[in-house]
């Protein structure tokens, strides 16, 4: 018995790293019943306290922050994007969501050239948020909202938006209640001034309602591209997002090891509740960081604005 007791020890040994290296990754749990409900996360190596800031990053040329294996935390403005539902509240879990149809395209430019359009009050960029989602056509906007939306859209959008090219427009709102949506554009049609008469019928002062208690508030869920997510909204104007990198996430072609976290290209949605749906802008806390040059990137489109004499990012820092 003796004899053998060594080739024992190396293999309790054995057992006791494999079983070190397991606690070390990531546990998933996957709930989805379709392709469009989130990956859970049970357990991440990682506390509040020791987020970086995703501010202080080095940026690709789009504005999408470039991530290295790590932990981050940034503030970010957020939008309504489905009028008629509860504000969010500390009991609603939030995960990615697709938005398809015709609003992806609008919605997505609105927010990514908000990025460089700090100036721009977030009021009127949500006021043509929810002008864009009701289907109202741009022509009939306050003279405000049309100059926001001059800024942050091109030409082609604007007169797709004023219902050219067959109606394009009726494929933005595919997703957004009718209710609230009607309700918007009556304000729109009648002129209302106040963005207080609008945002007391897109975002309802109400408790959301669970139906899913099982998501939790902090749970962390698995982006497609392989590093993970947790979203807090303040409430529909502000939200902080985490994002972890884990050390096996795939990087980018030609981009020296580096991650792409697009904040722009996401709408969140409420995995456990029935609030509202949000649009993610510029960060409340913008940071002049590097901007990063990809050669041959096929995974990004180029930006839908046009040119407008507006600065470009500055390298540096």
């Amino acid at each position: 018995m003796l004899k053998h007791l060594p080739h024992v020890l190396v293999f309790v040994v054995f057992l006791s790293a494999c079983a070190a290296v397991t606690k070390q990754e990531p546990v998933t749990q996957s709930i989805a019943t379709n392709p469009s409900e989130p990956v859970i996360v049970s357990e991440l190596p990682v506390t509040d306290s020791t987020a970086l800031s995703l501010v202080e990053q080095p940026r690709f040329e789009d504005g999408s922050f470039a991530l290295t294996p790590g932990f981050y935390e940034a503030e970010f403005k957020s939008y309504c994007l489905e009028p008629g539902t509860p504000d969010p509240s500390r009991n609603d879990a939030y995960f990615l969501s697709a938005a398809g149809g015709g609003r992806k395209e609008y919605v997505e430019t609105i927010l990514r050239n908000s990025y460089d359009a700090p100036n721009i009050d977030q009021k009127h960029i949500q006021l043509l948020l929810w002008a864009v989602v009701s289907k109202k056509e741009f022509s009939k906007l306050p003279g405000d909202v049309q100059s926001t939306g001059r800024q942050l859209l091109n030409s082609k959008q604007i007169f797709e938006l004023n219902g050219g090219m067959m109606g394009m427009v009726k494929t933005v709102a595919t997703m957004i209640p009718s209710s609230g949506g009607n309700d918007i554009r009556k304000l729109f049609d009648i002129g209302t001034q106040s963005y207080e008469a609008y945002e007391r019928i897109a975002v309802l002062r109400e408790p959301s309602k669970i139906s899913r208690p099982s998501f939790k508030l902090n749970q962390w869920y698995q982006h497609p591209e392989g590093y993970y997510l947790r979203y807090y909204p303040e409430s529909y104007k502000k939200t902080r997002i985490q994002v972890y990198v884990p050390q096996n996430a795939q990087p980018l072609p030609d981009s020296s090891n580096f991650v792409m976290f697009d904040p722009a290209s996401m709408v969140i949605a409420p995995a456990n509740s029935n609030a509202q749906k949000l649009g993610i802008g510029a960060p409340v806390i913008e940071v002049v960081k590097s901007v990063i040059k990809i050669i041959g990137n096929e995974k990004r489109q180029p930006r839908q604005k046009e040119p407008t004499g507006r600065q470009k990012p500055i390298a540096g820092t």
